[in-house]
Formats: C-alpha cells, structure tokens, sequence
C-alpha cells in the first residue's frame, strides 16, 4: 500500500513540474497575440475566480496589526512586477532561456537569506551560485537574434530582474507562512494582482484583444487554472506524502523540462555551447543545494499557486 501511494505521489510532483514547466510555453503562445499585460490580468482574474470558491477555507486565517504591508510588499513582488518583467522578457527571449534562467530562483533566494534573514551558507552554496551566475552569463552572451528571440539579451536581463522580484516575495513569504497558510497567500497575490493590472490594460499603447484565437484562450486558461490552481494542488498532494527534500528534486527539473517543450511546441533551439552553458547552470543549483532541499520557486508560488 504504501508503494502505491508513493507512486501516486511522485506522479503528483511529476505532474505539478510539467505543468509549471508548460507556463512559459503558454506564456509565449498568449502574448504573442494578446500582449504581455492582458495575458497576465486575464490569467490573474481566472486564479482569483478559481480561489474565490475556496474561500470559506480562509476563514481560519488570523490576521496581525501590521501585516498588511508585508502582504502588499509580497504580492507587489509578486505577481506584480514579477510579471511585468517577465512578460516582457518573454517578448524578447525563448521560453527555453527564460526557463534556465528561472532556475536560479533558489539560490537567489538563499543569498537574500543570508543577507535578510542571517541564515547560514554553506560554501558549497557560494560555489554553486558563481557556477550558477557564470552559466547564465555564458548562455546570454552566446545568445542570436532569432524569431523567437529577437532581443535575448534584454529578454534574459528582464528575466533575472523577475527573478529579483520573485526573490523580494519568497523572503517575504518565508515571514507570512509561519501565520498564514499558502492557499491564503497565493489568493491575496492573485487579488492584488488583478487591482495592479486592471488600470495597466487601459494605458495607452497596452493592446486590447479584437479577435478571438483559439490556441491563445486556451493558453490563457491553462496558466489561470492548470498552473496556479492545479498544480498547486497536485505540489501540496504530492509533498504531503514524500520528504521535502524527495519534492524539491522534481523543481529542479523545471527548466529541463522547459527546454524539451520549448523545442517540442515552439521549435526553439539552442546554440551546442548554450547547451554546455544550461548544463553549468543546472550543475550549480544542484551543487549548492546537496542534501538540503531547496526553496520553492515562487513563480512558482503565484504560478503554481502553489509559484507561476
């Protein structure tokens, strides 16, 4: 019985990682017809619908005096500038590079720790984070203009600027989740999130959709409620049955992941050395996460609402 269940749960995690991993295709899919910023408040709107049914869960919930800014400072983050950065970054770069660059998100996370929280570092963590920071200068530099990234180089720095805001809101998260459960946390990044971009939609030269394109809803639908409901139910099934340390090797597979879809779906491909450059990426998280299980990607906390 209790081998089943593993599988059941491995299955889970698996399923939850593809999902999350699907996020930048269909990111890449959507706004190439909609517009980054219209493709983000729709999706915003479909989570917070998804979790509006959920609310009777929150009820348990005990605020604080004074959380309310750490709350608006972790959605403003999170999805907020999160999204505004990578939904431009998307516009420029592969969905394959994004994804590798999404990779870093844990070890940015534990610098900010250290330096926030004064949680220790190994040195193995420092060793893999310059790893980590050289295999994606390495897989920016080696970066050409193609259709489906026509500025790489902007396209990748907009990414790790998401992945500064996404660090900003972990940190944040890591406060909140000792009061608040992470169904509650996501909502509020959900909610927020629609305010944020509501008026952002009406701004002049925001493109506003006067077609209907199939594939285009259907990716907007997936990443409101495939990624940020779905997966984050099948991440909490799955880590509820497995040690954290078994579930967070399923996170790092994310990029991976990624670069199969994005040259499945969208034909992207990279450069042979860019190959080498992801592989020092994946090679420095690894490397600086050993035996302890690392933090959860937070684009990965909106998405997989879990974070993206």
């Amino acid at each position: 019985m209790l081998r089943s269940v593993d599988r059941l749960a491995t299955g889970a995690l698996f399923a939850a990682t593809v999902l999350w991993a699907g996020s930048f295709i269909a990111m890449k899919l959507a706004i190439g017809v909609y517009g980054p910023m219209f493709v983000v408040f729709a999706r915003m709107v479909l989570a917070s619908g998804g979790l509006l049914l959920l609310v009777r869960r929150f009820k348990s919930e005990r605020y604080q005096r004074g959380d309310w800014k750490l709350l608006l400072f972790m959605a403003l983050c999170e999805p907020c500038l999160y999204f505004v950065c990578e939904g431009m970054a998307l516009t420029y770069t592969s969905a394959s590079q994004a994804g590798m660059i999404v990779a870093m998100l844990p070890l940015m996370v534990a610098m900010a720790a250290w330096v926030v929280l004064k949680e220790r570092l190994r040195p193995r963590t420092w060793f893999g984070f310059l790893l980590a920071i050289l295999g994606v200068i390495w897989l920016t530099l080696l970066s050409e203009s193609t259709e489906h990234a026509p500025n790489p180089l902007l396209g990748n720095f907009l990414e790790f600027l998401a992945m500064c805001c996404a660090t900003g809101s972990m940190i944040a998260l890591k406060k909140l989740c000792v009061r608040y459960s992470p169904l509650f946390l996501t909502a509020v990044q959900a909610f927020v999130g629609c305010v944020f971009f509501l008026p952002i939609i009406f701004l002049p030269g925001t493109p506003l959709p006067d077609t209907f394109h199939l594939g285009a809803v259907l990716s907007i639908l997936y990443l409101g409620i495939g990624v940020t409901i779905v997966a984050y139910w099948f991440y909490n099934f799955g880590i509820s049955r497995l040690p954290a340390g078994q579930a967070a090797i399923f996170v790092n597979l994310i990029p991976v992941i990624t670069l199969f879809l994005g040259w499945l779906i969208l034909g992207e491909r990279l450069l042979p050395m860019q190959y080498a450059a992801a592989i020092l990426v994946l090679a420095g998280v690894f490397l600086s996460q050993g035996n302890q299980a690392p933090s959860r990607p937070a684009e990965l906390t909106v998405r997989h609402a879990p974070k993206s």
